[in-house]
């Protein structure tokens, strides 16, 4: 039906279908998350959980991740929302960076695309510690520039933000009218990013890249821009990974497995909605930096 055009053109379409649908059951579920915050968290609720010591906060950021089933896709509309409910935005940030990574499920997967090793699954998520503590504390004690758009402070929710629910029933449609609005706001930051990581991926010289294995700094380099144009969910990556490790060894892996779930590219046409452009550039750069100095010395 559709011999006619290119085969570079079907096999785009084929790579912007797969990450959509591997990544909409998690926006979704992200979405429904942050209608969730939306309706129960309160400012007051925030600051009787948080400690008010700056370090303190960014280390429960950094280990709340464990308990939310979230991977990348779904994980700027809960971090929106909570520095839009008043958690500070250096404990956003290190449940960000964390919350892909340490979650059971991506773990486990870990665990099991390396042939039942631990191994790879505890320097996944010592690195996502690190990454969000140094994250954290440039945010809590260095970064001076605006992080969130002020239209989404802003922003009122008018099917929600005016009236406090009594009722359960009432609770749970405030949440998914809230979810589905967050859903369809974000979507379509995930449909650019993924026509834009297909792209990439198909006219990009992959084979090239496959074969910059000569040194270890190189090695890393290649597996950073791979993890941030595959854009893949942090619960399937390891087995990507677990395909290349003899390719490029342990050192380049890692940082693939750290990298990815932080920043990619449909990740960041999501993040671009919410924050301004300069912080995010600064983030990613940091990130990158700490991933890659981390990847050489394990």
């Amino acid at each position: 039906m559709f011999n006619f055009l290119p085969h570079s053109v079907l096999q785009m379409s084929t790579i912007f279908l797969s990450i959509v649908i591997e990544a909409i059951p998690f926006v979704l579920l992200g979405c429904l998350i942050s209608g969730a915050l939306q309706v129960y968290l309160t400012p007051e609720r925030v600051q009787k959980i948080l400690p008010n010591n700056k370090f303190l906060a960014i280390l429960v950021g950094s280990f709340l991740g464990f308990f939310f089933p979230s991977c990348e896709c779904g994980i700027v509309p809960i971090v929106t929302q909570f520095m839009r409910k008043g958690v500070p935005e250096h404990t956003a940030f290190a449940f960000m960076v964390t919350a892909p990574i340490i979650n059971p499920i991506v773990l486990f997967s870990t665990y099991i695309a390396f042939g039942n090793s631990m191994k790879f699954a505890f320097l996944r998520a010592l690195g996502s510690f690190i990454v969000a503590l140094i994250i954290g504390s440039w945010i809590a004690y260095f970064n001076r520039s605006t992080i969130l758009k002020a239209e989404l402070y802003e922003h009122s929710d008018h099917h929600v933000e005016n009236k406090i629910r009594k009722n359960l029933k009432n609770n749970i449609w405030s949440v998914l009218i809230h979810g589905i609005d967050e859903f369809f706001d974000t979507g379509r930051y995930l449909i650019i990013g993924a026509l834009i990581a297909s792209g990439m991926q198909v006219f990009l010289p992959t084979q090239f890249m496959l074969q910059l294995t000569s040194s270890k700094i190189v090695g890393i380099l290649v597996m950073l821009v791979l993890a941030f144009t595959m854009s893949l969910c942090s619960e399937a990556d390891a087995f990507v990974g677990s395909s290349l490790l003899s390719l490029f060894g342990t050192n380049a892996i890692v940082a693939f497995l750290v990298f990815g779930p932080m920043v990619d590219i449909k990740n960041l046409m999501m993040m671009k909605r919410s924050f301004h452009g300069k912080f995010i550039l600064q983030l990613i750069a940091l990130i990158s930096v700490v991933v890659t100095i981390y990847a050489l010395v394990i």
